[in-house]
């Protein structure tokens, strides 16, 4: 619903009140859908991306898209997309600074509806992911969740603030919080594994079936009907984490659709998030270079203290 043209910025180092030198620069069409279809096709799904493009920006964006392996689906908007900034510097530290989109109609919103309901017969998976623009509240997500159900398919939510607390509400088969956002939603700090495992588990009670939260380098937390999981990851060197989160969520889709469990999908996951924050700027891993870490993930059953 809120694609971006990401500008992807690579400096030597990011210091408070002091300068840094850029080492490259590079843009691309962004958003955790779009990162999200870049994974699952070099993983060798099939999949659509539906998205938003509008203006200048987006004839820009939807040229960024072209030049990508996978289909999408671009509906228009009058306004233009938006622009966000990601900062990285070679110890691996990030900060993104991202506008906020255009505004959308109630017939531009409808639009984009109709064009995931068209599709949704043919799916195995709905992946609703990221931020809405200005003025679209979190019903939106809501609908889109029942659609998928009705449908068929399962439903992954991965959102943020309002989106996510009002979506995972209607029990999606899955949704996918990254630290930061599992605090807004709790509003609580974690800060300790135990913490991190008592929120997945407190998120799984307020609606969704289960819960996938990721907590960077320290991997993921999974909430099931069966229990509890640490899935922890291998010490690597963080080149860019930017869009790593995307990348777990991506391959643990694509576990799921191979008939994976719900843990091993989640190895998968964490395996793909943690080789993609090795690359650098906007890249992620492939399937190959995900099963080479995959070994040193582990999954590790817990309880809630």
């Amino acid at each position: 619903m809120n694609p971006a043209i990401d500008r992807n910025v690579s400096v030597d180092r990011l210091a408070f009140e002091d300068r840094g030198y850029i080492c490259s620069t590079e843009n691309a069409a962004g958003g955790r859908g779009i990162n999200a279809s870049h994974v699952l096709n070099s993983f060798g799904a099939h999949t659509l991306a539906i998205c938003t493009a509008g203006g200048k920006s987006g004839e820009r964006f939807r040229r960024y898209l072209d030049a990508v392996a996978f289909p999408y689906e671009a509906v228009p908007i009058e306004g233009e997309i938006r622009t966000n900034l990601n900062l990285t510097d070679r110890q691996g530290l990030t900060i993104k600074l991202n506008e906020r989109g255009p505004a959308m109609t109630p017939e531009e919103v409808e639009r984009v509806v109709q064009a995931v309901s068209k599709h949704l017969p043919d799916s195995s998976w709905l992946m609703i992911c990221g931020s809405l623009p200005p003025g679209v509240t979190g019903a939106l997500y809501v609908n889109l969740v029942k659609l998928g159900h009705e449908a068929g398919c399962h439903v992954l939510l991965d959102a943020d603030d309002e989106e996510l607390r009002e979506g995972l509400e209607t029990g999606p088969m899955v949704v996918t919080p990254n630290q930061r956002e599992a605090e807004r939603l709790l509003n609580a700090a974690l800060i300790t594994r135990t913490h991190f495992v008592a929120a997945a588990a407190r998120i799984r009670e307020m609606g969704p079936k289960n819960v996938l939260l990721s907590v960077g380098s320290r991997g993921a937390v999974l909430a099931t009907a069966e229990g509890l999981w640490e899935v922890e990851p291998p010490r690597v060197d963080a080149v860019s984490p930017v869009g790593a989160g995307d990348a777990l969520a991506a391959a643990f889709v694509w576990a799921m659709e191979q008939g994976m469990s719900m843990p091993e999908a989640a190895r998968w996951g964490v395996a793909a998030g943690t080789a993609s924050a090795t690359k650098p700027g906007l890249n992620f891993a492939n399937r190959e270079e995900t099963e080479a870490i995959l070994p040193d993930v582990t999954a590790r059953r817990v309880e809630v203290l």
